[in-house]
C-alpha cells in the first residue's frame, strides 16, 4: 500500500517527537526511595497507623567511569564535589528527604519535616548532613537560604551531622542508589551506594 503525503507527514512529526523527547531525556533521571514505620497490619492484613519517609534524588550513572568517582589521597571527592563544598548525594537538584516521624540518628534527634541532604566526604570517612536550607530548582534561581546542589551549602542551617560506615563492594552500581535496608517498624537503615562504595547509618523511630 503505498502511503499519501498525510501519511508520511504524520511519520514525520512522530519521528521528530520521539528524538526531541530522547535529546531531553536527563542525564541524571530523578529517583526516589520510601518506606513506612511505626505502623502495624491488623488481623485483615491492611496497615495503618505509619509514617512515611521520603527521599528524592537526581541518579547519576558512571558510563564507564567504574573505580573512578571517588578518587585517593588529595584527590579524594574532588570530582564529585566539582567545584562545591560538599557532595549532594546525587545530581542536579539538591537531594531532599521528608520525614513524618521524628527519626534518631547516632543518638542525636532529627524532628519531623523536609530537609535537604548531603554527605560530607573525605578518605577518612563520610559524614550524613541533613540542612535546613532549601533546594533551588536551577542554577540561576535566587532563592535565599536555598541552594542548588552543594554550591553555597554552609553550615549554619545544618539540622544533624552523623557518621557513616563505608564498605567496598566488589559489585558496581553503575546508577546511584538510595535505599532503605533491614527495615522494622522501630528504624533501620539508611544506604546510599554508588560505584563500589556502600555508605549505611542506622535510625530509629523517635519513642
Amino acid at each position: 500500500m503505498r502511503m499519501t503525503k498525510i501519511g508520511l507527514g504524520v511519520l514525520a512529526v512522530v519521528l521528530v517527537a520521539s528524538i526531541a523527547e530522547a535529546q531531553d531525556r536527563p542525564a541524571s533521571p530523578r529517583g526516589q526511595a520510601s518506606t513506612q514505620v511505626g505502623g502495624s497490619f491488623n488481623d485483615e492484613g491492611r496497615y495503618s497507623g505509619g509514617n512515611w519517609i521520603e527521599i528524592t534524588y537526581g541518579r547519576p550513572i558512571l558510563r564507564g567511569r567504574n573505580g573512578q568517582m571517588f578518587g585517593e589521597g588529595d584527590d579524594y571527592a574532588t570530582r564529585i564535589y566539582a567545584g562545591a563544598p560538599i557532595w549532594r548525594v546525587g545530581a542536579d537538584v539538591t537531594t531532599r528527604i521528608n520525614t513524618e516521624a521524628d527519626l534518631v540518628f547516632d543518638g542525636k534527634s532529627l524532628a519531623a519535616g523536609e530537609y535537604s541532604m548531603f554527605i560530607d566526604l573525605s578518605a577518612d570517612g563520610w559524614t550524613l548532613v541533613f540542612s535546613n536550607l532549601g533546594a533551588k530548582q536551577s542554577f540561576r534561581e535566587e532563592t535565599p537560604n536555598a541552594v542548588w546542589g552543594g554550591y553555597g551549602y554552609t553550615t549554619d542551617l545544618d539540622a544533624l551531622r552523623a557518621e557513616m560506615t563505608i564498605s567496598e563492594h566488589p559489585v558496581s552500581a553503575d546508577q546511584l542508589i538510595i535505599t532503605f535496608t533491614d527495615m522494622s517498624q522501630q528504624g533501620g537503615n539508611l544506604t546510599v551506594w554508588w560505584d563500589t562504595k556502600i555508605a549505611t547509618i542506622p535510625f530509629q523511630v523517635a519513642n
